[in-house]
């Protein structure tokens, strides 16, 4: 059997993330995938697929990740269910993302304060800001 998804999409808004009791992280939000398609109008689609990430990924994310963030995800569907205040069963389908990959430099895609962001985290530099010019590479390659 095969449970695998793998999206490329925008944060809707800001990822929540909260701590189970024992101290475990895990942070919910929800990427807009668009549809390959247009409908009749002309107009492209999405999908907004419910996203979950459990312990340090999942700080990760709340500490990088913004609305309007450009992630792509690779994990399993999962489905479960609780009763709610009325007692009527509630069904969830979301994906657990086992990994999630930051896809442009931080605050890029995000709202906010982008000045302080852009000088922070994992992106702080662009390994493609030579602009076309030669890149020097040392002869002390492995291969």
């Amino acid at each position: 059997m095969l449970n695998r998804v793998v999206l490329v999409g925008r944060l809707t808004k800001d990822p929540e993330l909260r701590y189970t009791p024992s101290g475990v992280a895990v942070a919910n939000f929800t990427l807009a995938v668009n549809r390959a398609f247009s409908n009749q109008q002309g107009e492209r689609e999405a999908d907004f697929v419910n996203c979950v990430v459990w312990r340090k990924p999942a700080e990760n994310v709340a500490n990088y990740l913004k609305k309007g963030s450009l992630a792509g995800i690779d994990g399993r569907i999962q489905t479960r269910s609780y009763d709610n205040n009325e007692g009527k069963r509630v069904f969830i389908t979301e994906v657990v993302a086992e990994s999630v990959q930051f896809l442009e430099p931080r605050g890029q895609g995000s709202q906010g304060n982008n000045d302080q962001q852009r000088n922070s985290g994992p992106y702080n530099d662009d390994p493609f800001a030579n602009d076309g010019k030669p890149i020097d590479i040392s002869d002390d390659l492995p291969f």
